[in-house]
C-alpha cells in the first residue's frame, strides 16, 4: 500500500521540520532549501502559503528569514498537510469507486477504508514538530553533511 500527498506537502513538511530543528529557530530560505534538498525557487512560494496560513512569520532584512509562528509542540503535521491537501477531503472518497454504493452511501469496504483514514489522520494529529525536530537532530548528528563523505571513508 502507498500512500503519498504531493509534492509541495512534502516540501513543506521538509521546511517546517528543518526550521523546528534549528538551533536558531529562524532559518533563512537558502538554508532550507540547501539543508533539505528543495529548489529554492520553488521553497519561496511554499513558504509563502505557509505564513499566510499562520504557521510560519517572515522577518525581512540582513538578519531575516524564517521562524514557527507558534512552538513546534503547538504544530502538528496534519496542520501542514491541510494546507495543501484540503482539510475536507478525508474520508469522504471511497475505496470502492467502481461498484456502487448502497442506499446508506457505503460499500463492503467503506468501515475498514474509513476507518484506516482516521487511524492515520489521529497519527498524523498527534505528531508535532517538536518531535519531528527532536528526531531529526539526532539524524543530523549520524548524517554526512550534504556534499561530504561519511565518517571513516576515503576523500
Amino acid at each position: 500500500m502507498n500512500v503519498t500527498f504531493g509534492q509541495r506537502t512534502d516540501y513543506a513538511v521538509r521546511a517546517l521540520l528543518d526550521i523546528a530543528a534549528s538551533a536558531s529557530g529562524r532559518r533563512k530560505t537558502r538554508e532550507i532549501a540547501d539543508e533539505m534538498n528543495i529548489p529554492q525557487r520553488y521553497l519561496s512560494q511554499i513558504l509563502a502559503v505557509l505564513v499566510q496560513r499562520g504557521l510560519l512569520v517572515a522577518y525581512a532584512g540582513q538578519n531575516g528569514g524564517y521562524e514557527l509562528a507558534r512552538p513546534a509542540s503547538e504544530i502538528d503535521m496534519l496542520d501542514v498537510i491541510d494546507v495543501f491537501e484540503g482539510a475536507g477531503e478525508r474520508p469522504s472518497r471511497c475505496l470502492l469507486r467502481g461498484i456502487p454504493c448502497g442506499t446508506d452511501g457505503t460499500c463492503a469496504a467503506h468501515e475498514a477504508w474509513s476507518s484506516a483514514q482516521a487511524a492515520m489522520t489521529a497519527r498524523l494529529g498527534a505528531t508535532t514538530f517538536a518531535e519531528l525536530a527532536e528526531r531529526e537532530r539526532r539524524l543530523r548528528v549520524d548524517r554526512p553533511p550534504r556534499g561530504g563523505s561519511a565518517p571513516g571513508s576515503a576523500p
